[in-house]
């Protein structure tokens, strides 16, 4: 993957432990319990030229570093994730939540579950 492009740019690597491992993966919308670890990479710039070469950086990061992923995405985290990734096993539940408590979709300024009613 080579050096990172930016001074602004963080890889995260958080450790899922304690607590939030205890939890059974159906008792809250947050499913990925099982995963030993998190990893964020938040790719930060100042100079639109350099947007090839960190997106670029960032992308092939990504690549690298699937092949030990779970699969799962953290809510907060999944900016280009599917819904379906970051709740999982919740998934179909929440979209029965959201047909009946949001059913036209005014609560979608997020990783939006939509309404299939």
């Amino acid at each position: 993957v080579g050096r990172v492009p930016s001074p602004r740019t963080v890889v995260l690597i958080d450790h899922v432990h304690g607590a939030a491992r205890r939890v059974a993966p159906t008792a809250t919308a947050f499913p990925h319990r099982d995963a030993p670890h998190g990893l964020v990479i938040l790719s930060a710039w100042d100079d639109p030229a350099d947007d090839g070469r960190n997106v670029r950086w960032t992308r092939e990061l990504a690549a690298a570093t699937r092949p030990f992923a779970t699969g799962g995405a953290y809510v907060n985290e999944a900016w280009d994730e599917k819904p379906a990734a970051a709740f999982g096993v919740n998934h179909e539940r929440l979209v029965a939540i959201k047909n009946r408590y949001d059913p036209t979709n005014l609560f979608r300024h997020n990783t939006n579950i939509a309404p299939t009613a």
